[in-house]
């Protein structure tokens, strides 16, 4: 049961299904009568696509990122969700990450403000799927920016990337690590997740 307030980051490889768990996690806690019901979804894809509305020279840039596949610098990640927790956070929310931070660059700067904000014992949610698993996960979306040679640059920069931000967290002393087995039915997945969280009750 959750008597204070908790922050939970998904992170996993590229069609993982870190989205769908991070969203019924949320239904789950935004449902569960007597614990705080207000959560705050911080959603680096959402963040960007909402920016690159906008018609300054920095919001033009970033879309022109994102209709090009290309990374989008973490300096604007890290701006985007500090300025979205300044703005909705006031210390009573719970708050689920989902898609940030990538890099361990992006881990460390929100380690420093959850440690700011006086969070205990953030929960990392690992979900755990092979390379080739994702594969053939992603070649199945017929998302129109999941290329062939798309997939193999994001599979390959988790490896080179994103293992690191990984071990940062399953290392730390500060963090709850919890490897989830993805390669599973999504409600088998979700299971998992609440039964490790103790919130299956």
């Amino acid at each position: 049961m959750l008597n204070n307030p908790k922050v939970f980051i998904f992170i996993g490889r590229s069609g993982c299904g870190k989205g769908t768990q991070a969203d019924l996690l949320m239904t789950h806690l935004r449902n569960s009568e007597g614990k705080i019901s207000k959560t705050l979804h911080v959603e680096s894809g959402a963040l960007l696509r909402e920016f690159s509305k906008g018609e300054n020279f920095t919001q033009k840039k970033i879309k022109e990122v994102l209709n090009g596949g290309i990374l989008v610098p973490e300096s604007i990640i890290v701006a985007l969700w500090t300025d979205f927790i300044i703005a909705n956070f006031n210390g009573t929310e719970n708050m689920v990450f989902d898609g940030t931070p990538r890099k361990l660059h992006e881990a460390q700067l929100l380690d420093n403000a959850l440690q700011f904000y006086g969070v205990e014992k953030p929960v990392v949610l690992n979900i755990n799927v092979s390379k080739e698993w994702s594969e053939k996960r992603l070649r199945g979306r017929a998302r129109k920016d999941d290329t062939p040679d798309a997939i193999a640059k994001r599979l390959n920069w988790f490896d080179t990337e994103v293992t690191k931000t990984i071990e940062f967290y399953k290392t730390s002393d500060y963090y709850n690590f919890i490897d989830i087995d993805g390669e599973q039915p999504i409600d088998d997945v979700q299971n998992e997740i609440l039964a490790k969280l103790g919130l299956n009750l």
